[in-house]
């Protein structure tokens, strides 16, 4: 089946969250939200040393939109249930349709960091993938030295597959960098 046939939400709820894809209007929140992050965030995450405009967020988001519908990245936004003030990003990347499989990524806004909602967040989408999509395997990977990163594919149930060793460079000091590749796959029965 051609992926663009595959049928599923745009949107889900967790606990507290509700994770859709992105919509116009998206832009500029969003935006907001990666300012106020940007910090704790530019370490780990190239996009968000520098900041785009908010034109460029919003052509970022009808962009993704795109996408998620072509079903090519499912790109996902965290809103707190309710009120859809932005808590932070995920989605599931590297798509492979022939296996299924796919690569949760994840942030989360600063002021809503140690709270549990990335790990809500992981978790629902989890499910997501493996009940409703129908994936057979999903990663995340995070840099070795990103300690919280790690501890929510931990506390997600996420296995420790590998280290992958110089992996890629650092994307602000060039330094070599391991990257951690955590999994989970379908289960069997």
């Amino acid at each position: 089946m051609k992926p663009i046939l595959r049928e599923f939400p745009y949107s889900f709820d967790t606990d507290r969250l509700t994770i859709r894809g992105p919509l116009p209007g998206d832009g500029a929140p969003l935006r907001e939200a990666v300012l106020e992050s940007q910090e704790s965030l530019k370490e780990w995450m190239p996009w968000a040393v520098s900041v785009a405009t908010e034109e460029a967020y919003e052509i970022r988001v009808r962009e993704g939109q795109l996408k998620f519908l072509a079903r090519e990245d499912l790109w996902m936004m965290l809103l707190l249930r309710n009120s859809g003030t932005i808590v932070g990003g995920t989605g599931l990347h590297r798509v492979d349709w022939s296996v299924p499989k796919f690569e949760i990524g994840y942030w989360v806004r600063s002021q809503f960091s140690g709270k549990g909602y990335i790990t809500e967040a992981v978790l629902g989408l989890s499910e997501f993938a493996f009940k409703v999509i129908g994936a057979k395997r999903i990663e995340i990977r995070c840099d070795q030295n990103n300690s919280r990163s790690a501890a929510v594919a931990k506390r997600a149930n996420f296995d420790l597959e590998a280290t992958i060793r110089n992996d890629d460079r650092h994307h602000l000091t060039g330094s070599l960098r391991n990257t951690l590749l955590f999994s989970k796959v379908a289960d069997d029965g």
